[in-house]
């Protein structure tokens, strides 16, 4: 490896060639660095980067990270990542060689993470602390399977942080219904909580609804995108999983309250966004009906609870309310098995009588 230096500015530079990931020679030329030792560094540190050398210090491994997987995610979800990494990990770990950060320096890092606090001056939270912990053994897992790191020292440091389930709120039909008549002063509200209640739709795939997407003969919507609002932009992406992906069946009350919304948009295009508005707004008129109505206050996807709480309510099974809301049927076994009523009496009733029939 060699630097050199410009005679015009005195600054140092290097300039080398390279194999890359196709075989072929590249020529790389870097400038600007203020010190020969600084250039051959950055050398060597690239050099390692492009031959997968684990030697090389974490920050150079994030690049590599970075590359491979964001490609692969979501903005926003990548996004997520990229404010934990830049944030909570690399201030901690950047100069460090991948291979020689020990369990010891990972129990250290957490011990200074559960010590920061929130914008609010308050502790981080438990579940917070834990997305950020499978962050940083995510990275870890990264070298392992790709780049032959041998051993996951955040693994081995243990966990930090636990999952801590939100209460699950929701409403009844009396409680939504007293609120919705506090939202008829303004009709994008109003249509747009309706959306939310009847239908158990996300956020985002309300906010990305188009006049396309529905079909008022069939009495269906069709649920195949959602809304972000990413680095000051609209950004429309697919929606949460797979599963999401679906068509629901709408009640003829509500295909009307929405074709009567339609017509009230001017210059609607067939897709134009309907509900022009931000998650932010939403919020903001869930606390604005709830101050006048007096119903208990609860988050806008606690209206996708209460409508599967109202499902649950009308007799309909985990795997019909599972194909409408865009889960899987064990989730919602899971998640509201208490809201479905039990049937062990009735169970152990006809397996008594079935019984008592062999016996005869």
């Amino acid at each position: 490896m060699a630097a050199f230096k410009n005679k015009d500015n005195g600054s140092w530079y290097v300039q080398f060639r390279y194999t890359d990931w196709k075989g072929e020679r590249q020529q790389k030329l870097k400038r600007g660095f203020a010190t020969k030792k600084e250039a051959l560094a950055w050398e060597r540190e690239f050099l390692m980067a492009k031959q997968a050398d684990i030697n090389m210090t974490f920050e150079s491994f994030v690049s590599l990270y970075e590359k491979d997987v964001k490609p692969k995610l979501k903005l926003n979800t990548w996004l997520t990542k990229e404010s934990i990494i830049q944030k909570k990990i690399l201030p901690y770990f950047r100069k460090r060689k991948l291979s020689e950060i020990t369990a010891k320096d990972i129990i250290d890092w957490q011990n200074e993470i559960r010590n920061l606090t929130d914008c609010h001056g308050k502790p981080l939270s438990k579940t917070y602390l834990k997305t950020v912990h499978n962050q940083l053994s995510a990275i870890f897992n990264h070298a392992i399977r790709y780049y032959g790191l041998q051993v996951n020292p955040a693994q081995r440091a243990g966990n930090m942080g636990t999952e801590e389930r939100r209460e699950m709120l929701f409403w009844t039909r009396e409680e939504y219904t007293k609120f919705s008549e506090a939202m008829m002063d303004k009709p994008i509200s109003f249509y747009a909580f309706e959306m939310l209640y009847w239908c158990g739709i996300r956020e985002g795939e309300l906010l990305a609804l188009t006049p396309a997407d529905f079909d008022f003969e069939k009495h269906t919507v069709t649920i195949n995108k959602s809304y972000q609002r990413l680095n000051k932009q609209d950004v429309i992406t697919t929606p949460k999983t797979p599963k999401s992906n679906r068509v629901i069946q709408m009640p003829q009350f509500l295909c009307d309250e929405i074709q009567d919304y339609l017509k009230q948009l001017y210059g609607v295009e067939p897709d134009s966004r309907i509900f022009p508005i931000t998650k932010h707004y939403l919020r903001r008129e869930m606390e604005r009906g709830c101050k006048d109505t007096g119903v208990k206050r609860i988050r806008i996807h606690d209206l996708r609870h209460s409508h599967i709480s109202l499902l649950i309510d009308m007799g309909f099974t985990a795997l019909a309310i599972a194909e409408r809301v865009g889960h899987e049927s064990i989730d919602i076994t899971y998640r509201y098995a208490h809201l479905f009523p039990t049937r062990q009496v009735e169970m152990a009733d006809k397996l008594d009588s079935l019984k008592t029939e062999k016996g005869a």
